[in-house]
């Protein structure tokens, strides 16, 4: 069982060309619920995923195949592949027309609502209804009424927490071994003098871990995740600004810049893919994650040694974090009523979301009591990220855990304040070529400036210059006028 949250980038799909055909699917569909009716044998759901490729997930797989294939007549192939790689093969495969019948998708990696304005997913409005029952009653309203593009379903969204919040991370081992105090931590800046003495005292370890897909928490709302136009937080105004032109970010980017200069920082943070294998051995102190109620707890049995956090910032529901993960049905599915009823089945039946989730129990985890469980040795070749997989409230407790913890997640998500842009989707389609010009400006200069690899004062102008003649400023005008027009319409 992953229990691991993960500092995660956009990237915004923009090349794909999916064909519709689904003529078949009525009758593949029209079996019995044990399968396919002329052959009377399960059907095969294809299923790709994000995370680092686990060893076990073939054997796990066939495990859990021969429990959907009696409950509902199908069998499961998981293919996996790794953060930063996803939403590119993702993109590639879809356009190119391979195979698939359920795919992740979210706010953050093969985007959501791009790719379901594109054609790449299913609308599932009517699956739902006819197959997806459990779903909708097992889900807080806000995430299928908050994950709606232009006023339709396209993916079914993890059961999880509701709001985002930011959290500093640590390795208690290194905070118990130099006895440091974490009291005052909060912002970027009050890391300094921790990271100061892990330099001095472990010169070997990552102070602040940190990849190419880390950005620092500034108080604005995205209009596209992690692309450079955004509206402050706190100001009302609902003004369309530059990211990187915000006194917030200009600080941010560079405290970072001091950091990597100081040796705080990774020396190829702006080029690391995933930082697994250094959470792995443990050699990090610090980092950035999303945080849920009793995180530690998860974060702890996943790694094998003790993980400890404190706030990094308020916790607020964007449309992100609504849309953060969820897992749709290809537009090219040849079993869409199977993919939906197996959908079903993960987000509410226990002892399949705990299989996909943890492995084979005696295998990779043993269960302690009716809803807790504890890590075997052999949960190293199986370690899923849990928040990607569905209903999170299913798995169950670690030991640690308190018995109220789904009630505390509970209260977490009705104590999330809205972002100023929850509701409102971007519709790209009068700024297309910008925004691919500006997302290949992005891709030149994003990872160096926030992992703080380059001087921010040289390279934000840099960095604006080339987005200025990408046609931002274009992009950022279309962008104010759907706000503002969104805002009349919505009366906010």
């Amino acid at each position: 069982m992953s229990k691991m949250k993960r500092n995660l980038v956009t990237t915004l799909g923009l090349t794909l060309a999916v064909s519709m055909t689904l003529s078949a699917c009525g009758s593949k569909d029209a079996g019995d619920a044990k399968g396919n009716a002329s052959t009377n044998k399960p059907v095969e759901l294809i299923w790709y995923t994000i995370g680092t490729p686990q060893k076990d997930v073939d054997r796990v797989m066939a495990e859990v195949s021969k429990y959907t294939a009696e409950k509902i007549g199908v069998t499961v192939k998981m293919n996996m592949t790794d953060w930063g790689d996803y939403a590119q093969k993702m993109q590639v495969m879809t356009a190119s027309g391979t195979p698939m019948d359920i795919m992740f998708t979210s706010s953050w990696a093969f985007d959501y609502v791009q790719n379901a304005r594109k054609g790449a997913f299913k609308p599932i409005d009517e699956l739902l209804q006819k197959n997806g029952q459990g779903i909708v009653k097992a889900l807080d309203p806000a995430f299928l009424n908050g994950s709606k593009v232009d006023g339709h379903n396209y993916g079914v969204p993890a059961n999880k927490e509701l709001p985002a919040q930011d959290v500093w991370r640590f390795n208690k081992n290194m905070v118990d071994k130099y006895n440091l105090n974490l009291d005052n931590v909060k912002s970027l800046e009050s890391l300094e003098p921790l990271l100061q003495t892990i330099k001095a005292k472990e010169p070997n370890v990552y102070g602040l871990a940190v990849d190419k897909n880390y950005m620092p928490y500034v108080p604005y709302d995205y209009i596209i995740e992690k692309m450079p136009m955004a509206v402050s937080v706190d100001n009302k105004d609902f003004k369309v600004v530059n990211i990187l032109d915000t006194p917030e970010m200009k600080q941010a980017l560079k405290t970072m810049n001091k950091y990597y200069k100081a040796g705080y920082v990774p020396t190829e943070a702006s080029t690391l893919t995933s930082l697994n294998d250094v959470q792995v051995t443990g050699k990090w102190f610090a980092d950035k994650a999303t945080n849920q109620p009793f995180a530690d707890n998860l974060w702890s049995a996943s790694y094998g040694y003790p993980v400890v956090s404190k706030q990094a910032s308020p916790a607020l529901i964007y449309n992100w974090s609504v849309m953060g993960s969820m897992q749709a049905i290809s537009a090219n599915s040849k079993y869409p009523e199977k993919a939906m009823e197996f959908l079903n089945l993960l987000n509410t039946d226990p002892v399949l979301r705990n299989m996909i989730d943890s492995g084979i129990e005696g295998v990779h985890y043993k269960k302690v009591g009716t809803d807790k469980m504890e890590n075997l040795p052999e949960s190293k070749n199986y370690d899923m990220p849990t928040f990607s997989l569905g209903n999170v409230l299913l798995t169950y407790k670690d030991v640690k855990d308190p018995e109220n913890k789904w009630e505390e997640f509970k209260k977490f998500n009705d104590t999330g304040v809205p972002a100023p842009l929850l509701g409102f989707n971007f519709d790209p389609t009068k700024v297309i070529n910008e925004i691919a010009a500006v997302q290949n400006v992005k891709e030149e200069f994003w990872a160096t400036l926030m992992t703080g690899t380059v001087d921010p004062d040289k390279y934000i102008p840099l960095a604006n210059e080339k987005f200025k003649a990408a046609g931002l400023d274009k992009i950022m005008a279309e962008a104010q006028s759907q706000v503002d027009a969104w805002r009349a319409a919505s009366k906010k």
